[in-house]
């Protein structure tokens, strides 16, 4: 059973063009270190509720979710103080960063915390770290998305007949969710699984079968150009730990070598039977290699 924590917190942000309403809890003893998860796409901060709960005693935690996903609506588009009905293509996921970046400040951290981010997670949080000036005690990247090439087959099909795709009516478009969400874990997922991490996306979901076709969409965009110029400073600038699941059917274990190597990173750690979703497929041996760098990151 997965251990599911209320968001009963809201932080709103916005800017001349955005407006951001996110939903976010804290867990954990406010005097020890602080860390962050940030979650991917087209996940929310349920994928961490475990692993919270094996780390709440010697840590102060933040979770959260993105505009758009879980519990925190999409943020709304403004031109001249008005909404705007239009969409933005965020396929570098700048809006996205600029959101974390502001509940990051928000939380006024008296240290660096420590984070941990999975999917594409990972390009924000290497954006608030390269771009943003934010400094951490230590970040730990989970099967990530943060270096080229991108992009799904499922990704293009989509972003090429998105006409098609959104004619095609909601209750019909929750196959196409259950089957991209299973095709996420290399071991069989559980029908407790499979609905907690659908159900945002569903007909009478918090975000929407339509939402979910436009983060298909934006994925085959995605463009990390303007920020991996930099990653050559990522290691020298934070210690960086790098894990994946060496049967991520989405993203090949290769890619985590290649990263090891751009970032400068510290450290490398291959899950044998596990897919894109670590978290599920082996939540022991990832709590394990999560925590034990923590522990060597942390003073107390």
């Amino acid at each position: 059973m997965v251990r599911q924590y209320n968001l009963d917190q809201t932080f709103v942000h916005k800017t001349t063009h955005h407006e951001y309403h996110i939903q976010w809890t804290r867990v954990g003893n406010t005097t020890s270190p602080a860390l962050i998860f940030i979650h991917g796409t087209p996940w929310s901060s349920v994928v961490w509720h475990n692993l919270v709960t094996s780390l709440s005693t010697r840590y102060n935690i933040y979770i959260y979710d993105h505009p758009g996903f879980g519990n925190s609506p999409p943020y709304r588009r403004l031109v001249n103080g008005e909404n705007d009905d239009r969409v933005d293509l965020d396929g570098s996921l700048m809006l996205r960063a600029e959101a974390s970046a502001a509940l990051f400040k928000h939380w006024d951290l008296a240290n660096p915390p420590h984070v941990v981010a999975h999917d594409n997670g990972g390009l924000v949080s290497l954006r608030l770290l390269l771009q943003h000036g934010f400094s951490f005690a230590s970040l730990c990247l989970i099967d990530v998305v943060a270096i080229g090439p991108f992009g799904l087959p499922f990704f293009k099909l989509v972003a090429e007949n998105e006409s098609v795709f959104t004619a095609i009516p909601p209750v019909m478009v929750e196959g196409l969710v259950r089957a991209y969400v299973r095709s996420a874990t290399y071991k069989s997922m559980s029908q407790e699984i499979e609905d907690m991490l659908s159900a945002p996306w569903l007909t009478d979901g918090s975000q929407g079968s339509k939402r979910f076709l436009q983060e298909m969409i934006q994925a085959h965009n995605r463009d990390t150009s303007d920020v991996e110029n930099k990653y050559d400073r990522a290691g020298e600038q934070s210690p960086i730990k790098i894990i994946w699941g060496k049967d991520d059917a989405w993203l090949p274990v290769d890619i985590a070598e290649r990263l090891k190597k751009a970032l400068n990173a510290e450290d490398l750690a291959i899950i044998e039977e596990a897919g894109h979703l670590v978290h599920f497929d082996q939540p022991s041996r990832l709590a394990l290699e999560v925590g034990l760098w923590l522990s060597k990151h942390s003073k107390n």
